[in-house]
């Protein structure tokens, strides 16, 4: 199957755009902040109703951080922008679901970037790229 196209390297150059700032931004504004996580977070977690809330608190700021650095540089785009996705449903329909759209905007800004990631991949502008070319012998 071809791939789409994305408006040659214009399109490459505007993808890494987004995924840097929106995975920078996501890491150090909020993942970072929940490494490790805080009892308040966890307590947080468990009143979601999530089972062993230490380990979706964990999940939750590693999915934030770690995902998000990996989306910025564009490693392991496919399964970072998967765990970002479900990470931001989960805070923008479960914990912010009674806040007004204003307080949930961030995290479904957040996961619509991390669908068009998931759909897109990372690019040519990307370790993904230099990685798959080193792969096939490309160099």
């Amino acid at each position: 199957m071809a791939k789409p196209e994305r408006g040659g390297w214009g399109g490459d150059v505007g993808l890494f755009g987004m995924r840097l700032f929106a995975g920078l931004s996501l890491a150090l504004a909020h993942g970072l902040g929940k490494l490790p996580p805080s009892e308040q977070f966890v307590a947080g977690v468990a009143k979601l109703g999530f089972p062993a809330p230490a380990f979706f608190a964990w999940a939750a700021g590693l999915s934030e951080f770690l995902g998000g650095l990996l989306l910025a540089v564009g490693l392991f785009t496919r399964p970072a922008a998967a765990t970002i996705l479900i990470t931001m449903l989960v805070a923008g329909l479960r914990r912010h679901a009674l806040d007004p759209f204003k307080d949930k905007e961030k995290a479904f800004l957040y996961a619509a970037i991390a669908l068009a990631c998931l759909g897109l991949g990372a690019g040519r502008v990307a370790l993904d790229h230099f990685r798959e070319r080193r792969r096939r012998g490309g160099g």
